[in-house]
């Protein structure tokens, strides 16, 4: 069991096998919960609100290709943003 000391800006640094352990790095998100006197820190990944709509077009199918050739995609893609103008 690792002890950790809290600093006067209320800081924690977590013990160097603790962050190994969880291959935690420099800049990476942990979400920090508490119940009752217990206090949890997962981590967690922020993705881009482009990427994200992105992702969800392909989970719901909305996706063009695969096509043959750069040439049958430009087509395809001409012909979808006529059909969205």
């Amino acid at each position: 069991m690792a002890l950790v000391r809290i600093k006067t800006k209320y800081q924690v640094t977590l013990p160097t096998s603790i962050r190994k352990k969880a291959r935690l790095e420099v800049g990476d998100l942990l979400e920090a919960k508490v119940r009752g006197n217990r206090i949890t820190l997962t981590p967690q990944t922020a993705v881009d609100r482009e990427l994200a709509l992105a992702l969800e077009d392909v989970e719901h199918g909305r996706t063009l290709g695969p096509f043959r050739s750069a040439k049958v995609a430009v087509r395809a893609l001409r012909r979808t943003a006529k059909r969205l103008n």
